[in-house]
């Protein structure tokens, strides 16, 4: 295999300001700190994977801007592949806007999607997906989602699928049992399955064609459901101060794959991929914490 994980999705800048209070009519306020950083939830966790160690390449469609030429250049730093994406000449970029709330790092997210358009699934670099153990969806790309999951089924790779807050669609009925590593967050598995209660919700995933499934709670950590009756709930790791919980579930998606794709267990996947997401809030931006492998090894061993 050439790659550990292919992804999928779109590719952003996010603008990061943090703020006293979220917007809830017309507010003038100052920012306490600001960053800019490459973001989208496919995009964090290839990033999330590299720092780890695993080789990974990024599918998208980009324009020719300043944004898309800082999205190239930090997937550069990072060690993602960027051979599967392409350049659109005289299109813009996708960004975000988030403002940060001090005292406990919720967000208020504004999204522009650029004039990219959505990556053309006779575009896709399928010769990429056959080359991976893992190929990582959103559903964003819809179409080249389809095809790319279907190639991989036919080549024996992997489909991860995150499906992200409020993010959930009913078309993403028809992706579902083509994939098999399933990992949302509690209101998408609600959404999905009808089931309030993150466990239950779980294991209806699991009935809908994954042979793995976590649903994330945030602070009240996640609940995993395997095909064969395995199911656990795995704690978040406290930490001490969260500045920004930005990227945190794209973390703890990364850290969850890399941890498969190593030939982890799965309780012991689930476990890194909790501490990874917990770590990635201890600074501003959706990466800027993000772990080596060292170094969650030795958080690790700490509370063994």
């Amino acid at each position: 295999m050439k790659y550990d994980v292919v992804g999928l999705g779109v590719s952003t800048i996010d603008l990061l300001m943090v703020v006293d209070e979220l917007p809830g009519g017309e507010l003038v306020q100052k920012a306490h700190a600001t960053a800019v950083a490459g973001g989208g939830p496919v995009a964090t966790a290839l990033v999330a994977l590299a720092r780890l160690g695993a080789k990974t390449a990024m599918l998208d469609w980009l324009g020719d801007d300043l944004f898309g030429r800082m999205i190239l250049e930090e997937f550069g730093r990072e060690g993602v592949d960027t051979s599967g994406i392409a350049t659109v000449q005289g299109k813009s970029s996708s960004q975000a806007s988030i403002l940060v709330r001090r005292r406990d790092g919720a967000r208020a997210i504004t999204f522009a999607p650029g004039d990219c358009g959505e990556l053309d699934a006779a575009d896709l670099a399928v010769d990429a997906i056959r080359a991976a153990r893992i190929l990582h969806l959103n559903g964003r790309h819809w179409d080249a989602s389809l095809r790319a999951a279907r190639v991989a089924r036919e080549a024996g790779v992997r489909i991860s699928f995150d499906g992200g807050s409020h993010r959930f669609q009913p078309a993403h009925r028809e992706l579902m049992p083509l994939v098999d590593i399933c990992i949302v967050a509690h209101d998408y598995a609600t959404a999905f399955t009808g089931a309030a209660d993150p466990g239950k919700a779980a294991l209806a995933l699991v009935e809908s064609g994954p042979g793995v499934v976590a649903v994330t709670c945030g602070t009240d950590g996640s609940h995993v459901a395997a095909r064969g009756g395995e199911q656990f709930h795995q704690i978040a790791f406290p930490v001490e101060h969260v500045v920004d919980t930005t990227g945190a579930g794209d973390a703890y998606h990364g850290a969850f794959l890399f941890a498969l794709a190593s030939g982890y267990a799965l309780r012991d996947s689930a476990r890194m991929a909790s501490a990874v997401g917990a770590l990635n809030t201890r600074a501003l931006g959706g990466r800027a914490a993000l772990p080596t492998l060292a170094e969650i090894e030795s958080f690790l061993l700490e509370r063994s």
